[in-house]
């Protein structure tokens, strides 16, 4: 019997994310330039303040009836985002914007696997084929040293390491999504990220750096595009389920390597190869082939 691929129509939950994945596309090389500047867990404690005083702004009056399950919500998400972002701002002292991108973009084949330890719901057998693809990919990222010795640089396994906490944090998205206020939510875990990111300066003995508009001018800008794309994930996911949401956020990558690319960022050919199988990994992850049953 012959195999067809399903395809769907864009509703415009689902093109509001391909719209914010295009701008946090664009996001890691602004971190990569604020890196040289800041420390990372100031800049994303400062980045998700803004963001949360934005929102505090645009959402202050849902504030009077918040609830305790809107802060538990909330909080759980925001460590989410802590960390994810956090690992993934101190790679980006040391590897280059796309790279980070096409290592990040593993969280992709991680939400079916996740799911299946966390609901127990077995993933198809596709998301294999895509996790391997995927890791094959990061290997050839990494390049020809990591090829040989099987090791990988501290920038390379920070950023490997943000991509747990960025899968459970848009399965947790997807958990809530339907049952929490969404101006509450948004509020309290752009916050908790914000104030975390600050509390983890004296553990790891980082200071405050000296003024700069660079970082100023990221952090801001940065601020303002986690809003957007916090806000647009906590509206979408409510009917856009967490695989075809992921399928959407491959395109991530890919408008991270364009940026990088007319910022003068030159990848090598085996670094490109990765980045390819990466991508193809995250999207033969989410495939799904119905059979036609045959007329009679």
């Amino acid at each position: 019997m012959p195999s067809t691929l399903r395809w769907m129509r864009l509703r415009p939950q689902e093109t509001a994310l391909i719209a914010i994945t295009a701008v946090w596309g664009s996001t890691f090389l602004l971190v990569h330039w604020a890196m040289q500047h800041s420390g990372p867990w100031f800049f994303v404690g400062i980045r998700f303040l803004v963001a949360g005083l934005i929102s505090v702004v645009i959402f202050r009056r849902v504030l009077r009836g918040i609830r305790w399950r809107d802060i538990g919500a909330g909080v759980a998400i925001g460590v989410m985002i802590y960390l994810g972002y956090g690992l993934q701002t101190v790679g980006l002292q040391t590897i280059d914007s796309s790279t980070s991108a096409f290592i990040t973009a593993m969280y992709v084949p991680l939400v079916p696997l996740a799911q299946w330890a966390v609901f127990r719901k077995r993933p198809p057998a596709m998301a294999f084929l895509g996790a391997g693809l995927a890791f094959v990919g990061l290997v050839l990222i990494a390049g020809p040293d990591a090829l040989l010795t099987l090791t990988l640089g501290a920038g390379e396994i920070a950023t490997i390491l943000s991509t747990l906490p960025i899968a459970a944090e848009i399965i947790l998205i997807s958990v809530f999504a339907g049952r929490i206020d969404l101006g509450r939510i948004t509020i309290i875990q752009l916050l908790t990220a914000g104030v975390l990111g600050l509390l983890t300066m004296p553990v790891t003995g980082e200071s405050v750096p000296e003024f700069s508009w660079i970082w100023v001018g990221c952090a801001v800008g940065l601020g303002a595009a986690s809003c957007l794309i916090q806000l647009t994930m906590n509206w979408a996911q409510k009917s856009v389920s967490p695989t075809r949401a992921t399928v959407i956020y491959a395109g991530e990558p890919v408008w991270a390597g364009i940026i990088g690319r007319i910022a003068g960022e030159r990848l090598p050919a085996t670094a490109l190869i990765g980045g390819a199988l990466v991508v193809l990994g995250i999207l033969a992850s989410e495939l799904k082939l119905v059979r036609r049953r045959a007329r009679e």
